[in-house]
């Protein structure tokens, strides 16, 4: 069983279990829409058109994910002009799984298994290890010196560089003979 149905403006083949990307819905994910404007349903050869839209009949969708869908590049050119723009787009999509087709009221819905997740065993001894890394990289960092100290430590380090220096040798030519 499949159908046709209008969603946010688009037409899409669907089928129960079946996941497709539409344009952003405003909804939170996990939540379950019905879309009533179906114009196409097929069941065991039987073919319903619609006249636009075939009445009391809906698709079910559970919305699983809100992404982004690739970059488009858009490049702009008028030739001996020396005008060129480019810009890129990424268009928001919804993942939508359909989970029933049919009439209003008796609607099975196709739910898919869900995948068990499995825990995994954290050694304690981890956790401790880490907590005492952190703390010993913070006692590493040295404490903030004070303005005034600042101050002075420059003005010191100025003086002894100027007396460290000495005058330059003057340099003697040598007369021609």
């Amino acid at each position: 069983m499949y159908a046709i149905v209008e969603i946010a403006g688009q037409q899409f083949k669907v089928e129960e279990g079946k996941k497709i990307f539409v344009h952003r819905l405003e909804t939170e994910e996990g939540a379950i829409l019905e879309f009533d404007r179906v114009l196409l349903v097929e069941d065991n050869d039987r073919i319903l058109v619609g006249e636009p839209t075939i009445e009391n009949f809906l698709v079910e969708g559970k919305v699983l994910d809100h992404v982004r869908g690739d970059k488009v590049i858009v490049f702009k050119k008028k030739r001996k002009k020396g005008y060129r723009v480019k810009n890129g787009h990424r268009q928001n999509f919804s993942q939508i799984e359909i989970i029933g087709i049919g009439e209003k009221g008796t609607i099975v819905r196709k739910e898919t298994p869900k995948k068990e997740k499995v825990k995994k065993a954290v050694e304690p001894a981890e956790e401790p290890v880490s907590e005492t890394k952190s703390k010993e990289k913070k006692s590493a960092k040295k404490p903030a010196v004070k303005k005034k100290e600042a101050t002075l430590k420059t003005k010191k380090t100025a003086e002894k560089k100027e007396a460290e220096k000495k005058p330059a040798a003057k340099k003697t030519s040598k007369k021609k003979e």
